[in-house]
């Protein structure tokens, strides 16, 4: 597929405003792309009113049914007073509508800051919020959405990379070999932790996905919503070598045991969590490549370097999985 070809080379700034238009809304012609890449994101500013955040949906990623159900655990979040954004029901009371091949949705625009989480009064609080998506997520499941396994994120990023060619071949052996000690490794520890319980969680709770306003975290980008362990919206609020994460895990699970029980048994699959999401990254950007965005936002990705020094990261990540897991005293 050539970039003159790929779907969003005709999302135009006009078919973008035409779409706002159709959906009810009069724009002032204002239009700024946000810092997404995997869907496309305007914000658009609106006559005698606030601007609002428009998100055209990636053509072919996700079904309707799982769009919806996105939307829907967001508005059940919501009903619980919990500080998400969600979409705006449109004038046919949907929230999701379809425009010339894409689907669309709107948010409000929400103003915030990034969370200082080196402040550990912060990560107390981030904790709290956490657990009560998770108490909200654990009362349901996700039917549509996908869930989280080392089948979907680790094996098929790693047949994807292998079948089409993206490592260099004085690198192949070195990937094919350690992709495979890592998966082998990680297979072992979810044996050895047991049946592991899953609910409807955020995702991709990174801190670049919590607006901070008013001693409150807000969550954002619902997109990757999924049926996951609890641990995946957790283990990325830490930071830094080890003895400020344990330090950071502490205050983490005191705010999140005041509203859901944290299960200690998964702190070994931290390091598990970490090494799949570094290998479904990998993946992303391969299967992205044909996107005119990526070359152009990613020039650094498919070079030798790169592949050299993502071989370095999962080497380094196979002897964090043999290391003991954070623990919840001192």
């Amino acid at each position: 597929m050539s970039n003159s070809e790929h779907p969003y080379s005709g999302l135009t700034p006009e078919k973008v405003l035409a779409a706002v238009e159709s959906l009810g809304f009069e724009t002032d012609a204002r239009i700024f792309a946000l810092n997404s890449y995997e869907n496309r994101v305007y914000q658009v500013g609106v006559v005698d009113a606030p601007s609002i955040i428009v998100k055209f949906y990636r053509p072919e990623r996700w079904s309707n049914a799982q769009i919806l159900e996105e939307h829907q655990f967001t508005n059940e979040l919501a009903d619980f007073e919990l500080p998400v954004v969600t979409p705006l029901r449109l004038a046919d009371g949907s929230s999701l509508a379809e425009f010339e091949g894409f689907r669309v949705a709107v948010f409000p625009q929400f103003i915030g800051r990034a969370p200082e989480l080196d402040n550990l009064d912060n990560l107390l609080v981030m904790g709290r919020f956490i657990a009560r998506i998770h108490a909200v997520g654990a009362t349901g499941k996700f039917k549509h959405r996908v869930e989280l396994t080392r089948s979907r994120f680790a094996l098929e990023s790693r047949q994807f990379l292998l079948e089409n060619d993206f490592i260099p071949g004085s690198l192949r052996a070195a990937y094919e070999t350690l992709s495979q000690d890592l998966i082998g490794r990680i297979d072992a520890i979810y044996k050895s932790v047991g049946p592991v319980k899953t609910l409807r969680i955020h995702g991709d709770c990174h801190p670049g996905n919590v607006l901070w306003k008013n001693d409150t975290p807000n969550f954002v980008d619902f997109d990757d919503a999924m049926q996951g362990p609890a641990m995946q919206d957790l283990w990325m609020m830490l930071s830094g070598d080890r003895d400020q994460r344990q330090g950071q895990l502490l205050e983490l699970v005191e705010g999140y045991n005041e509203f859901y029980d944290f299960r200690s048994a998964e702190l070994v699959l931290i390091e598990s969590l970490r090494t799949m999401r570094i290998m479904h990254y990998s993946a992303w950007l391969a299967r992205r490549w044909q996107d005119p965005a990526f070359p152009q936002s990613f020039p650094w990705f498919n070079t030798e370097r790169y592949w050299a020094e993502h071989i370095q990261e999962l080497r380094e990540q196979l002897f964090a999985l043999d290391e003991p897991p954070l623990r919840l005293i001192n």
